[in-house]
């Protein structure tokens, strides 16, 4: 089938190249490509003006798999028929008009330019056919790996985090400022974006009849790299464009990699067999890696159709809803309370049929006689960190003060300062006198 793909690519870029787009002009530029005029080009051709009404510039890679996918091609190659490619047409590349402010990138050459880069670091860099998967020398990889467990026993799956070397994270924030902070999610994210907490997540559920918090299993890892192109075709950049970017963004981890998760140990691989072969699974196909700078924003924006029917689902039934990455909270009065089981079977479904896996062991719904919790943070009345949570830095920070840091660094932490500095910032939050009080005792220690 070696003829079927040269043909089909270089009728395809022959259909976009400079000229009219009608019958008679598909079929002169594709005997210009070709030896000779062949019998079925008036059929291909009348194929392509009948699915595309307008050239489709910047998408060459959908038309040569639809040309390719035609029965009058198909067959002409099949029986041997298929003239021989003569030469090869420049097809027009053109970026589509958004309404976001992203850089002009019309060409991977223009990108590479872009970025710094030579067209072979380019390639290089982005790693077109995933040969990252392959190497097993580490001065060779883009991207260093660990498994973690998702909880402290092991249970509940495992966390591949890929954190990208230098030069790989220096490429990927340039994307992320250059083009992807250019384009907003949806109104009801707040995860990883400026301006939005933690806080802003919980404050819209505070003093709800009814909390109800549903999560989305292995959120980075399930993220193919087609829908990540997908975005960067939505911002207007042309099929090839998109497919670079992407690729840039993503990655196939290495089979020793992977491997390396059963040295979290046998009672974590028992704990949850079915989340850990997923997780596992996920890896060895292109994804957005867990850890890389454009990760966050890439995630937000591919979720944005779930984001709108699940914000639309709410609405209808008098219901506020967030997220914060994979945490999707909804709350609403006493009226939604009595559907809440029914509701969190309609967000399993619309999760999976926008192509994300969704962890009905993680539901929970939380009404207004119990404690209400939200990203770690209580929402009965306002969002706060929890009385018992607070009590506990305090006695840190006053037992540090009275009998010096090393006394209550009982988990042996490196840097005690700022893990207890940390947990004041994240109590002043949500509640700005007691982190107030509790930051006036920690500049009391005597760290020394």
């Amino acid at each position: 089938m070696a003829a079927l793909k040269d043909v089909a690519g270089a009728l395809a870029a022959a259909f976009l190249a400079e000229g009219g787009w009608s019958r008679a002009a598909l079929v002169a530029r594709g005997t210009e490509v070709l030896d000779e005029r062949p019998a079925w080009l008036g059929t291909v051709a009348s194929r392509v003006i009948a699915r595309y009404q307008d050239p489709p510039a910047g998408r060459l890679r959908e038309l040569t798999r639809f040309v390719a996918g035609l029965p009058a091609l198909r067959g002409a190659c099949a029986r041997g028929d298929a003239t021989r490619v003569r030469r090869w047409l420049r097809p027009r590349i053109e970026m589509r008009a958004t309404r976001w402010d992203v850089p002009p990138l019309a060409t991977p050459g223009t990108v590479a330019s872009w970025l710094g880069l030579s067209p072979t670091e380019l390639e290089w860099f982005a790693d077109a056919r995933g040969l990252e998967r392959l190497v097993t020398r580490e001065p060779l990889r883009h991207y260093t790996y660990r498994w973690v467990s998702k909880r402290p026993d092991g249970s509940g799956g495992a966390r591949l985090l890929e954190a990208p070397k230098g030069g790989l994270k220096a490429i990927q924030r340039k994307v992320l400022h250059g083009i992807l902070d250019r384009i907003a999610p949806h109104d009801a994210v707040h995860g990883f974006r400026r301006g939005r907490s933690v806080c802003t997540h919980a404050a819209p559920h505070a003093g709800q009849a009814v909390v109800m918090r549903l999560d989305l299993a292995d959120f980075f890892l399930s993220i193919a790299a087609k829908r990540v192109s997908g975005v960067f075709r939505m911002a207007g950049y042309p099929e090839e464009v998109a497919f670079v970017l992407a690729c840039l963004c993503t990655n196939r981890a290495p089979v020793d990699a992977i491997a390396n998760r059963r040295a979290l140990g046998p009672r974590a691989a028992a704990a949850d067999v079915a989340a850990w072969a997923r997780a596992e699974q996920l890896a060895r196909s292109r994804h957005l890696p867990q850890g890389a700078p454009t990760s966050p924003a890439l995630a937000n924006l591919v979720a944005f159709g779930l984001d709108v029917r699940l914000s639309a689902a709410a609405a209808s039934v008098g219901a506020t809803y967030t997220r914060y990455a994979d945490d999707l909270v909804f709350s609403g009065p006493h009226a939604f309370s009595r559907r809440a089981s029914g509701f969190a079977a309609l967000v399993g479904a619309v999760a999976i049929e926008e192509g994300f896996a969704f962890n009905h062991r993680k539901t929970r719904v939380m009404r207004a006689g119990g404690r209400q919790r939200v990203a770690g943070l209580v929402v009965n009345e306002r969002p706060r960190v929890s009385r018992a949570e607070a009590d506990r830095v305090k006695a840190i920070v006053h037992n540090s003060e009275r009998l010096g840091p090393a006394s209550q660094n009982r988990e042996g932490r490196e840097d005690f300062r700022s893990y207890v500095r940390g947990l004041i910032a994240w109590i002043g939050a949500s509640d700005a006198e007691r982190g107030r009080r509790l930051l006036e005792g920690f500049e009391r220690i005597r760290w020394e």
